[in-house]
């Protein structure tokens, strides 16, 4: 269960979300600029939020008060940009194990196949990023978020900088995490279709403040502008 209350002054924005989570994907819907990014940084421990408390399962991440922050490696936390973020200089093969060994992990290799499998990237293994379409370099992206055995994985807009037919490509692979993977997720977008395939949970942001929280019931009507 993810645990978030927390408040957080940015220049002329203040960031304050109060919400409580057991779905399978915790989407944070808003327009660009709305605070989504900072909400999950915070999560992510790259923010330090002023006032509040973040929790996973009751474990305390952060708490304002306490001068309680646990440090950004120490969270179990996986992170997926926009941007894959993978190593030009690294194949898919080193790349995904990045993770794991940062955090110096046994090698799993059930978990390997299993990871490699489910993305559909087995045969990409001895290619550079490079050499790998958009889509393709975020699903590595995925797996190396996936490998490094995290308790929550966060996905900042990962179809943002994609075409439609890279969006559609990736969508399936998502969803699959959504239901085989047995990770929770925290799912930013500003693309209401994309919350009503993945979402399970949904807090609407405007502003920096959460004003809704639920199902795809407090999504924009389809026809209407985001």
């Amino acid at each position: 269960m993810l645990q978030v209350d927390v408040s957080k002054r940015l220049g002329e924005l203040t960031v304050e979300a109060a919400f409580t989570s057991d779905g399978r994907v915790t989407g944070l819907f808003g327009a660009s600029g709305a605070g989504k990014t900072s909400l999950i940084n915070m999560i992510a421990g790259l923010l330090r939020p002023d006032v509040g408390t973040i929790s996973i399962d009751g474990e305390i991440l952060d708490d304002a008060a306490a001068g309680t922050h646990v440090a950004v490696h120490r969270r179990r936390i996986g992170y997926v940009f926009q941007d894959a973020r993978l190593f030009p200089h690294l194949d898919v093969r080193r790349n995904l194990d990045y993770g794991r060994r940062m955090n110096r992990l046994a090698e799993d290799a059930a978990l390997w196949r299993r990871v490699t499998d489910l993305l559909d990237i087995s045969h990409l293994l001895d290619r550079r990023p490079g050499k790998l379409s958009g889509g393709e370099r975020q699903r590595v992206a995925l797996g190396r978020a996936l490998l490094s055995q995290p308790r929550l994985l966060l996905l900042d807009e990962p179809l943002g900088s994609l075409d439609e037919e890279r969006k559609e490509e990736i969508l399936p692979y998502l969803v699959r995490l959504r239901d085989e993977a047995g990770i929770p997720m925290v799912y930013v977008s500003h693309d209401p279709s994309e919350m009503r395939k993945l979402a399970t949970q949904i807090a609407m942001i405007q502003h920096g403040r959460v004003t809704a929280f639920g199902g795809g019931e407090v999504l924009p009507a389809a026809h209407a502008p985001v």
